[in-house]
């Protein structure tokens, strides 16, 4: 999977939340509680597990994500991308001011270890 690589350098502070409908417009943060918040070793191994995805063809489920996660800079003001994962379709959509375009929609393999590791990380965030 591909993220935003300046983004990814500049992030300090990763939140996850525990999505619970999806935004009423295109770009807005996803709705949910905030269930988790990563700094230091937490974000460099979830962003290195998030890069390193595979890719998958995609599958229909109408795009029902569980779990995304925003990544901050160190001013925290606003969120330089967010990434919402369904495991059921293995879309991923991202948003925010360092997503290019061709970025904003991209499938991976969610059944892989990796896609596994990634779930297990959010289930254990989340109380």
């Amino acid at each position: 999977m591909q993220l935003p690589t300046v983004a990814v350098a500049a992030t300090v502070l990763i939140e996850v939340v525990r999505i619970s409908a999806l935004p009423i417009q295109r770009g807005a943060p996803f709705p949910g509680r905030a269930v988790a918040h990563w700094t230091g070793k937490e974000v460099a191994d979830a962003l290195a597990l998030i890069g390193a995805l595979p890719s998958s063809q995609q599958h229909r489920c109408g795009f029902s994500p569980g779990w995304s996660v925003r990544a901050y800079e160190d001013s925290l003001d606003l969120a330089l991308f967010e990434a919402a994962f369904c495991f059921s379709c293995h879309e991923v959509r991202m948003h925010g001011p360092a997503v290019p375009s061709e970025l904003t929609t991209q499938f991976f393999d969610a059944d892989t270890p990796s896609g596994q590791a990634l779930l297990a990380m959010f289930r254990a965030a989340t109380p």
